[in-house]
């Protein structure tokens, strides 16, 4: 036992050099221990040495140990200073102190003050915002309401269908309409009365026999007892095939999926047979194939600059390549701003002629076939088309020509699209998506694999000789690009694609632009294929390609694709909600079409964030869909009606100037016509007005099968809420928000 002593121990110290291995030593450049010696009767710390024996100790430690006491002791002075909670004096106050964090500053009241204040400041900001956009909202369907346009005037229904089917099949969407809210209302009133029966359950149910109410309740278990014993086994058998339809069609869209991942693991690329020399200097114009460029257009006054522009600046010889512009515009003014700029290109050198039908007949492909009916393409061994809106970059023709060399078989090689106004608005960026689906999965995958697919109408290039010996162009459908590819391959001529060739082009920006388009490109299809069934039939092509073209090319992706989107989510999903006898899976409701439009988007990965809005916009655009292909099938209305797509022109003057600064070094002399004198500004100023003023008569409208189908989902969304089926609800509730948002033509531009 020790004596306890008055005051702490002493201990006295001494610093030795030590070596970084341990022991005494004099080296300068080793660390130091101290050697401390407690004082005889103080307490020996546990492990210590005995009584008397020096501890070494690293210098680092005692620093160490000093820096931990004063940080101790700030932190106590700190919790000294912070004021007491609830004003008070005494020790519990102080003791309810919050005590700091380990290993940082605590915050006093201030900071906790503005940062609060921050996320105060922030949180408003974000109502803000949504009370302005709904604001916004509010007055554009204030707007859209007062107008009054509808699809109906003149100038914005579709062309392709007659005003009776059109009031036909918008006659029966309204007449489901006015039966489904009859129906939610007899529904409403059962479910305040508790009855939550079905039609097993009605022999429990005592009826009055007398009354008002009991008139309500023998209605209400009659309609019962019909959907359940009539209603409800078809519409199961018709709710199983779409479902069949739509596993069938995941599976043929998961296996064009799963070739492309196979193209991109194994980087399988399209090479020419013979190595390109085009970049050889000591090879003449002689080495060069002849090319012939067709640049079709109507009326699209907006973008012939461009497309002019880019063609005759293809890196090909002069003498090797000729430009047809092939111009079918009614308006005089347009006829003549296309013929002057073609005249101000041939003063360059360029080798570029203008061509105008009187007799304007058979539109696009009219207008190809009587291009193709010139003596001098003869001397021509291929022909490259360009729409008026596509700018094909200086190296296309060096990249698409070499294919074609030792490859007699080849008849098409296809480039890809890209699209300069992708990020104009959300109509835009949803269209991106479907294209880049399928030109980088559809069109990749069957050019890789079955050396077929659909030409695209545009930036591509075609062997005359092909094209010859399927028949030239045919004015018999609207598709005259998927007609020609689809004779070819009867021919047995192959198709490349190539993705990694890009052409520039634009999309369009207004919902009523975009369905007339998509109603052109769906009712088309199904017009050659009753035209093309016998001819593919009685061809001499093997089974499986027969089989392709019957059942994948046409069946699969161009009938059944539109038809079971449109009946199984516009149709028999509001039905199940009023005759729950007949019942939809979730999976079939919400998984699968999240799993399909991941896959769509996983071309565009930047995209991904509208993976929601594709997926209720394609559900929206399947009502044109399903008409148009219903149309072109049999033949109802004028099918045959040719709408060019409105096209903004707003990269036009851009490309133009890249162009030229990129020809000032090396083509001096053409500066006189490319470059943008003062006469050209002005006329462009010109032009500018007359194009704002033809703006002011936009104007966005209202389409009556999109709202009423809005008003059917929601009333079929408050519907399945008294079913408490919930993902049920939460599509119907988008979906329908989606119809009214395309309704009220909210999606696309929108003009002032």
């Amino acid at each position: 036992m020790w004596a306890p002593q008055p005051r702490p121990p002493t201990v006295a110290r001494s610093a030795v050099p030590c070596s970084p291995r341990g022991g005494i030593s004099g080296d300068r450049r080793g660390e130091y221990l101290v050697a401390t010696w407690p004082v005889v009767g103080a307490p020996r710390h546990p492990g210590g040495r005995e009584d008397g024996e020096p501890q070494l100790v690293h210098l680092r430690d005692l620093l160490r140990r000093r820096r931990r006491r004063i940080r101790r002791s700030r932190r106590r002075a700190r919790l000294r200073r912070r004021p007491r909670r609830g004003g008070g004096g005494g020790a519990g106050a102080g003791a309810a102190a919050p005590r700091p964090r380990k290993g940082g500053r605590g915050k006093n009241a201030k900071q906790i003050t503005w940062v609060l204040l921050l996320k105060a400041h922030r949180a408003a900001g974000c109502l803000t915002s949504l009370a302005s956009a709904a604001l916004g909202l509010a007055a554009a369907v204030r707007r859209r309401v007062a107008a009054g346009r509808t699809d109906s005037d003149a100038g914005a229904s579709l062309p392709e269908e007659s005003p009776a089917v059109r009031a036909r099949f918008y006659g029966f969407i309204k007449a489901f309409l006015v039966v489904s809210v009859l129906l939610l209302g007899f529904e409403v009133a059962a479910y305040f009365k508790g009855w939550h029966l079905g039609a097993p359950d009605l022999h429990h149910l005592s009826l009055p026999s007398f009354g008002v109410r009991g008139l309500f309740d023998s209605a209400y278990s009659g309609w019962v007892r019909l959907r359940a014993e009539y209603i409800a086994p078809p519409l199961q058998f018709l709710a199983d095939a779409c479902v069949v339809l739509f596993l069938v069609q995941s599976a043929d869209r998961l296996i064009l999926c799963l070739g492309c991942f196979w193209i991109r693991f194994k980087r399988i690329k399209p090479v020419p047979k013979s190595p390109p020399s085009h970049d050889d200097p000591e090879l003449g114009s002689d080495h060069f194939p002849m090319v012939l460029v067709q640049i079709p257009m109507c009326n699209e006054r907006e973008v012939y600059q461009q497309s002019i522009a880019a063609v005759c600046n293809l890196d090909w010889p002069r003498s090797n390549f000729l430009v047809q512009v092939l111009d079918d515009s009614d308006d005089p003014t347009t006829q003549t701003l296309i013929r002057e700029e073609v005249e101000k290109w041939a003063q360059t050198g360029a080798r570029i002629v203008y061509r105008h039908r009187v007799i304007r007949e058979g539109y696009k492909a009219g207008n190809l076939k009587s291009a193709m009916n010139c003596s001098y393409v003869k001397d021509y061994e291929f022909v490259a088309i360009f729409d008026a809106d596509f700018q094909p970059a200086s190296d296309f023709l060096k990249r698409t020509i070499p294919h074609f060399k030792d490859n007699e078989e080849l008849g098409l090689v296809q480039a890809r699209w890209s699209f300069v106004n992708k990020d104009e608005n959300l109509l835009t960026r949803l269209q991106n998506i479907n294209l880049c689906f399928h030109f980088e999965v559809e069109q990749q995958v069957n050019g890789v694999f079955i050396n077929f697919f659909g030409f695209n109408g545009t930036a591509g290039v075609w062997r005359i000789k092909a094209l010859e010996d399927s028949g030239g162009w045919l004015e018999r459908t609207t598709v005259e690009d998927m007609d020609i590819a689809v004779r070819a391959h009867l021919k047995g001529w192959k198709f490349i694609f190539l993705n990694d060739v890009e052409c520039q082009c634009e999309l369009p920006e207004s919902y009523e632009a975009y369905r007339k388009q998509q109603h052109r490109w769906h009712s088309g299809p199904m017009q050659l294929f009753r035209l093309c069934l016998p001819d593919i039939i009685r061809s001499k092509i093997g089974f499986w390609k027969k089989a392709n073209l019957i059942f994948l090319f046409f069946l699969l992706r161009k009938l059944i694709l539109p038809f079971y989107s449109f009946t199984l989510f516009c149709i028999i999903l509001p039905m199940t909600m009023f005759v729950p006898e007949a019942e939809l899976p979730a999976w079939v409701v919400c998984y699968i079409p999240a799993t399909m439009s991941l896959l769509n988007i996983l071309p565009a990965p930047r995209s991904f964030p509208f993976i929601v809005p594709y997926l209720l916009f394609e559900n929206t655009m399947s009502v044109t869909k399903f008409n148009a292909m219903v149309s072109g099938l049999f033949q109802l209305g004028s099918a045959y009606e040719w709408v060019v797509t409105k096209k903004s022109g707003r990269s036009s003057e851009g490309d133009l100037y890249s162009l030229i600064e990129k020809d000032q070094p090396n083509k001096q002399h053409q500066r006189s016509g490319s470059a943008p004198n003062l006469d050209a500004l002005a006329k462009e100023k010109e032009q500018a007005k007359k194009k704002e003023k033809e703006g002011k008569k936009k104007h966005n409208r209202m389409y009556r099968k999109e709202l009423t189908l809005a008003f059917l989902l929601l009333t079929a969304a408050a519907r399945s809420l008294l079913s408490a089926q919930g993902i049920h609800f939460y599509f119907l509730l988008f979906q329908g928000i989606s119809f009214l948002l395309v309704g009220l033509d909210l999606i696309g531009e929108q003009v002032q």
